[in-house]
């Protein structure tokens, strides 16, 4: 097959890293394999996924359209990217390039167009978009039940043309990560830390945190909080850091190498107000810790569900808490800071569900499959 999966960038986040490790599982596999960046490409340091598609003889072509002034010129560029060298699937991936994709491959005369739902985001101006891109599309692929569920509400389509195929993740290479030592950041090496990944956005819930901080993190506790990441909230989350004092809170920019701060933390947090399917909850189970997440969409795939009997309920119950629950929130932390041993059992189990329900290999093969099914029909 020859294949080109279309991203709206390319810096690391969860769907870049999926596009990233189905484009070499696909070409490993044999198939002619094309990525497309709508943006630019990545600053210096923040090249991973580039380098790695680089390095595995995968072509990248970046549009340098990164501000919405650029949609006429994206679309074109992209229709004469298409159409220059068609595939027999184009694959998008996030929501600008489900809808610039969709458009671009129908003028390039590409038959077969699979979208990619990742969140389920109600906003109205965008759904009505999107609404018009997933007509023009053969397939959605959505990153878990929820926002399959989601997009049959919102997008109206028919239900055969939305399927589930969730996020995967290399499990060795957090399982095996060695940890960082807190004491490069001025800490005391056994430090107890409660760690959050991600993009500094509202989305993102980090107000719960900040309500329940003094309850989580008093002084002399040895407990401590790290955020990393970048994002709007990035400086007003400074000062609040700053008036909290840097013996309990630091906040990091981006890292090249998160799994050695996921290996080190006590737990991670994630108190999003809405997802698709979080790869930084499936990072930390693969890498054996708990994590603290609200119930949204994709999160609760992960935790499994907590009507369930045995293992799957227990991991459901201690971590997962109601979005937008503080309170409850606070309990679950609580919870692994005061008892090394749930944590360690919660991670073990964790660790299980990710190797066996959530690798590379299982996402690769089932995009596979659909391409297969898709092309034969």
């Amino acid at each position: 097959m020859r294949i080109d999966f279309l991203i709206t960038e390319l810096n690391v986040g969860g769907a870049e890293k999926a596009l990233t490790e189905l484009a070499i599982g696909m070409q490993q596999r044999e198939h002619e394999v094309r990525v497309i960046s709508i943006g630019s490409q990545p600053p210096q340091g923040r090249r991973r996924l580039a380098d790695r598609l680089a390095d595995q003889g995968i072509e990248v072509a970046f549009g340098g359209f990164d501000h919405f002034r650029g949609l006429w010129s994206a679309t074109r560029w992209l229709t004469e990217h298409l159409r220059s060298d068609p595939p027999e699937i184009c694959q998008t991936f996030l929501y600008h390039a489900n809808c610039l994709g969709a458009l671009a491959a129908k003028r390039a005369g590409v038959e077969t167009v699979v979208g990619g739902l990742r969140v389920a985001q109600r906003n109205r101006v965008r759904l009505l978009i999107e609404k018009r891109a997933v007509r023009r599309m053969c397939h959605v692929t959505c990153v878990s039940d929820q926002v399959r569920t989601f997009a049959l509400k919102h997008l109206s389509a028919d239900p055969h043309k939305y399927s589930v195929i969730p996020n995967g993740v290399d499990v060795a290479t957090y399982r095996d990560a060695v940890a960082v030592d807190w004491s490069q950041i001025g800490w005391p090496s056994d430090s107890r830390v409660a760690l959050f990944v991600g993009r500094l956005h509202p989305q993102k819930g980090i107000e719960l945190i900040q309500q329940a901080f003094d309850r989580l993190f008093p002084r002399g506790s040895g407990r401590r909080l790290v955020l990393v990441g970048d994002g709007p909230l990035r400086e007003s989350l400074c000062v609040w850091a700053e008036s909290v004092g840097s013996d309990r809170v630091q906040i990091l920019p981006w890292q090249n190498q998160i799994e050695q701060y996921i290996k080190a933390a006590r737990l991670l947090v994630l108190p999003s107000h809405y997802e698709g399917m979080p790869n930084v909850v499936l990072e930390a189970m693969a890498a054996g810790r708990p994590v603290v997440c609200s119930r949204v969409e994709g999160s609760r795939e992960l935790l499994g569900n907590e009507t369930a009997a045995g293992g799957a309920s227990q991991r459901s119950d201690r971590q997962g808490f109601s979005p937008g629950d503080a309170n409850e929130m606070a309990q679950r932390i609580e919870a692994f800071f005061a008892d090394d041993s749930l944590g360690e059992s919660i991670g073990i189990a964790n660790q299980r569900h990710v190797e066996t329900e959530f690798s590379n290999r299982k996402m690769i093969e089932r995009y596979q499959s659909l391409y297969q099914s898709l092309l034969s029909d």
